[in-house]
């Protein structure tokens, strides 16, 4: 038996993929409703996309906290990473969105989960100086001390990004000055 394997773009037809990019619009866009209506039509919750973004992905990175319960009340894994080695809450990490993180981290996100780069939510809040993200991280057992691929730590990433409030919240969790 032959294992088949998904259609490329390119062996798509134009009406399937207007519907993709609408699918996908959807989640970019908040559209809790939409996406609730196509879920609950066998809509795959973990589609994704060229870049290998979720519907999830997009829809926290987009600060849209309906339309990601949405998509983990219909089986959403917050665990899948796009190319980038990114999970949704590196997402929302970057983006310093509070109620979406709390959403994944409440709904089975783990705090270290890192990509190929070595790379945590909590580096990333780190260097982008969120400190309500990096202080529900760490509440919710996020490790302080992880290296990413290259050795570098999370203090020193918020070192050299300036990020003055993270430094002084990382360094105080490491008890490192």
């Amino acid at each position: 038996m032959q294992e088949q394997r998904p259609a490329t773009p390119q062996e798509l037809d134009e009406d399937t993929l207007a519907f993709v990019r609408r699918v996908f619009g959807f989640a970019r866009a908040g559209e809790a409703g939409e996406l609730a209506t196509l879920l609950g039509q066998g809509l795959p919750p973990n589609l994704r996309n060229e870049r290998g973004d979720s519907l999830l992905m997009l829809a926290c990175y987009h600060g849209h906290v309906d339309a990601a319960r949405v998509l983990l009340d219909h089986g959403a894994d917050p665990e899948i990473m796009n190319d980038a080695g990114q999970a949704p809450l590196h997402g929302a990490a970057f983006k310093g969105d509070l109620p979406v993180a709390t959403l994944l981290l409440d709904r089975g996100a783990q705090p270290d989960n890192a990509g190929p780069n070595g790379k945590t939510a909590l580096m990333f809040a780190a260097m982008f100086n969120r400190t309500d993200i990096a202080r529900l991280l760490l509440a919710r057992g996020a490790d302080p001390f992880r290296l990413d691929a290259d050795g570098n730590s999370i203090l020193d990433a918020a070192r050299k990004m300036g990020a003055a409030e993270t430094t002084e919240l990382i360094a105080a969790a490491t008890n490192e000055r």
